[in-house]
């Protein structure tokens, strides 16, 4: 159905510097992102605009002298590090007489190479089919012959309507099958809060290093390379937290800057975990200089998907890659965890990172001491499950005085479970 190229062509990469900070993007980014893709590239043409050109995004001589590398260094392919509009798309491929990739199309073909699972499948071509709905007319301007009179009248409307609805017919039926995914995973978010289990999502940059950090934390073998979007699907495992007990461990897609929106619509369930989560791992690559701009690109993505109130906590990683920086913790003024600093790649640094899980999590810890008489045995019996019996001695009248520590979620859980406030045996200091 798509017209993907495979890796290894040749491609001339082309990078508009524009006055205006929101529109620019990054050239070092574009480079990781074609290598990424297994495409070879035969050189960089930059050019500087106010705004892009109508026609062809870049000026008419800028976009001659492309024209004049094509032909001159026999590329296969010119890609945009921009978002290119179809007609602009179609003007520029007539000129070049090659293909042209743009930013977005660039990230989808990374997608459709990454994805595993049957989910990550659908999501990628749901992407795919909405990014293409608006160049069908691309293929079929041969056969665009509206007027003319009799005799030069072309099917080529009725080709385009014939596609467009097979196109409509296939995103409702994606549409259809994800929303069944979605069901599922809701289910079992639904499962996990009402055990009351917390949920911890692994977000950041792309090529942050979570995938490393999270198979370091769960011994996993989910898939970590040196690249960009090398985690497409999600993936979850369980976790045990001092002074919390199970936490499930959720690791995502990464970001990137201007992320398309076809791709967050399209991974909305995938990204679901990320804003259903009690605590968010904000993983910063700290040896990339542009880790700042970085943060902030994932802020904003959190903010479009509705995930920016989560509790985060920062992982500053690849410390090891940085001198006279060692693992530690950093607090605010209240003795509260804000980040770490680890090395995920040479597990360094790892238990502080626990450590701090467990004070965010827990809050959460409760102190009490109870006083339970014989009749309560059940509620004792509770708190020697869940270990939260520090101390324990009868009294003159047979009662049992119990000096408890527990998180407060076992708290919620207990007094669910006995249809009462457990304080109500509370021993006043």
């Amino acid at each position: 159905m798509f017209d993907r190229y495979e890796g290894g062509e040749q491609a001339i990469l082309v990078h508009v510097n524009f006055s205006n900070e929101n529109d620019r993007e990054d050239l070092e980014e574009l480079g990781l992102l074609v290598s990424s893709a297994g495409v070879s590239s035969l050189g960089v043409i930059t050019t500087t605009r106010r705004s892009p050109d109508a026609k062809y995004y870049v000026g008419t001589g800028k976009a001659q002298e492309i024209a004049d590398a094509v032909q001159r260094d026999g590329a296969d392919i010119v890609i945009f590090n921009h978002a290119l509009s179809p007609s602009q798309e179609r003007n520029l491929e007539a000129l070049f007489k090659c293909r042209v990739l743009d930013r977005t199309g660039l990230i989808l073909d990374i997608f459709a190479q990454r994805a595993r699972t049957h989910e990550g499948k659908l999501q990628v071509e749901l992407a795919q089919l909405r990014h293409i709905s608006t160049r069908l007319i691309r293929g079929w301007t041969h056969l665009e012959r509206q007027k003319g009179g009799i005799g030069l009248r072309g099917p080529g409307e009725t080709q385009l309507e014939t596609d467009r609805r097979l196109l409509r017919a296939r995103i409702t039926h994606i549409l259809g099958r994800l929303e069944k995914v979605s069901k599922q995973r809701e289910q079992g978010r639904r499962s996990r809060k009402k055990a009351e289990v917390p949920t911890v999502s692994l977000v950041g940059y792309t090529n942050a290093g979570k995938s490393t950090l999270f198979n370091a934390v769960t011994n996993a073998e989910v898939y970590a390379a040196d690249q960009l979007f090398a985690t497409l699907d999600p993936t979850l495992r369980k976790i045990e937290v001092e002074d919390v007990g199970e936490v499930i461990l959720a690791d995502t897609v990464g970001f990137i800057r201007h992320l398309p929106h076809d791709l967050v619509a399209a991974f909305k369930a995938t990204l679901t975990e990320t804003r259903e989560s009690d605590l968010q791992l904000h993983v910063v690559d700290v040896a990339d200089a542009r880790r700042a701009d970085n943060m902030e690109q994932v802020q904003e993505v959190l903010k479009e998907i509705d995930a920016d109130h989560i509790p985060q906590l920062l992982v500053f990683n690849k410390v090891d890659l940085l001198e006279d920086i060692r693992p530690h913790i950093e607090r605010d003024d209240e003795g509260k965890p804000i980040s770490v600093w680890l090395s995920a790649q040479n597990k360094l640094g790892l238990d502080l990172l626990f450590d701090a899980m467990s004070e965010l999590l827990g809050l959460s810890m409760l102190d009490i001491t109870l006083c339970i008489p014989p009749s309560e045995g059940k509620l004792r019996a509770a708190l020697y499950a869940l270990n939260g019996i520090l101390d324990e001695k009868i009294n003159d009248k047979g009662e049992w005085v119990l000096q408890v520590r527990i998180t407060t979620v076992d708290h919620q859980k207990l007094n669910k479970q006995m249809s009462y406030a457990i304080e109500k045996w509370q021993l006043d200091d």
